[in-house]
């Protein structure tokens, strides 16, 4: 099991390193997609600032994929998904900002699939195959916008409402992941991969028959439950198995 975040540092260069348990990050040569290689130079993950781990060209969601967040609606049938535009994107430690006249707002937390390989037309096993590791994100929802527009270019769309990070891991099942949302500390969300709908690879699957991939895009599997609508002040956390750090924003 590996871990890989990328980050800023002092001179306001950009890196990607793998993360050590005990804070230290060893720097890899970037693209890493086919071979996590060390260049020898390391640093102290409380000196840098991390970004999002990886630019991904798509952001696609799944909506619905549990069972506890369906709240008496049907299953949908083909499974809904949808886009969140790339100025969504937001990781640990950046505001989420509520939008003027937004409405009630929650957090969504969710396992994040990180594609490592060029993906269009797979069967499973390929589907499978192409994923390079999982994140933490949090699909952050307008709910007034959502049910009253006709899409959700803006409910899900808008800025910093595509939260991922903060780092990404390497060596995990599919089907022995769970996710936990926490607001000020308390846990609100718990799920498990095992739980989903649609599963992983076929979710990917589904995906990359109509949208080809590409190393670093990233698809939100879904969020189990419900949570409350969050505050000005409030810190949200989400954590999936395998991530030594919490993704964390504070909402402003």
């Amino acid at each position: 099991m590996t871990q890989l975040v990328r980050f800023k540092n002092l001179n306001g260069d950009i890196a990607v390193g793998q993360l050590d348990d005990k804070g230290s990050i060893f720097i890899v040569h970037d693209p890493f997609w086919d071979k996590i290689e060390l260049t020898g130079e390391s640093v102290a993950m409380s000196s840098v600032k991390l970004l999002p781990p990886c630019q991904p060209s798509n952001i696609i969601c799944v909506g619905l994929n549990y069972r506890s967040h369906l709240g008496g609606r049907p299953i949908p049938d083909p499974p809904l998904f949808f886009y969140k535009p790339l100025s969504s994107i937001a990781g640990d430690g950046d505001l989420i900002v509520l939008p003027k006249d937004a409405g009630r707002v929650d957090p969504e937390g969710e396992i994040v699939v990180v594609i490592g390989k060029p993906l269009s037309h797979p069967t499973l096993d390929e589907a499978e195959e192409a994923i390079f590791g999982f994140t933490a994100g949090n699909d952050v929802s307008a709910r007034e916008w959502q049910n009253g527009d006709g899409q959700w270019w803006r409910a899900k769309g808008s800025d910093t409402f595509g939260v991922f990070g903060p780092s990404i891991v390497t060596g995990l099942r599919v089907d022995e992941l769970e996710v936990k949302t926490f607001v000020n500390g308390e846990e609100v969300q718990h799920g498990a991969s095992s739980e989903l709908i649609v599963s992983i690879p076929e979710i990917i699957q589904r995906v990359a028959d109509v949208v080809s991939l590409s190393p670093g895009d990233i698809i939100f599997t879904g969020t189990p439950g419900s949570t409350n609508p969050l505050n000005i002040g409030d810190v949200v956390e989400v954590e999936v198995t395998g991530l030594t750090k919490r993704l964390s924003n504070l909402v402003a």
